[in-house]
């Protein structure tokens, strides 16, 4: 059997994604690097020679993450560009889960300083982001961001998107006041 070598954009491509993987269910307290080479199916001390330590994975997981959701964003404003629009894009995401537990985990992390400061920087970046594509004033978007915390922590708890189990009468009161609650999401 022959191996198809990877370009390095590749490689760090394919760690990134075990990496989300990894540190959506261990956090980045409980995740090791050795976790995620198991997973991508490299060695270990490649992975700390592609992104140096722990801290950095994590740091180019948080980036993809936020990458990911702007892109979405802007792919759903080329469409319609209303908070609307954005808001069933994200919603969209519920079936990428690892993807929102990695956002949740990087705002758990934000004690510490290199950590904190990245995923600051990122959030600061999609509220303007969501400010630029749907022309939305402070308010509207701070309220976008709050709505989008309630779904992602919904999401992240599988009460909401593919695969959903039933929740609790409390947490289907919560959903039923959602907007757009019976989109297919």
């Amino acid at each position: 059997m022959t191996r198809t070598r990877l370009t390095a954009q590749e490689r760090h491509a394919q760690l990134v994604r075990a990496a989300v993987t990894a540190f959506a269910q261990g956090g980045y307290a409980g995740t090791t690097t050795d976790q995620v080479a198991r997973i991508a199916g490299v060695s270990q001390p490649y992975v700390i020679r592609l992104f140096g330590s722990k801290q950095e994975l994590f740091l180019a997981t948080q980036r993809h993450v936020s990458d990911r959701l702007e892109e979405k964003w802007r792919a759903a404003a080329a469409v319609e560009p209303t908070m609307d629009g954005l808001g069933r894009a994200y919603k969209e995401l519920l079936a990428e889960r690892d993807l929102l537990a990695v956002f949740l985990h990087g705002f758990a992390a934000a004690a510490d300083p290199a950590i904190g400061a990245a995923v600051r920087e990122c959030y600061s970046r999609l509220y303007y982001v969501v400010r630029e594509l749907t022309g939305a004033t402070a308010t509207e978007a701070r309220d976008f961001f709050a709505m989008g915390m309630l779904v992602t922590v919904l999401g992240t708890m599988r009460v909401l998107g593919p695969g959903r189990v039933e929740p609790p009468p409390g947490i289907a009161e919560i959903i039923g006041t959602l907007p757009h609650e019976g989109d297919p999401a």
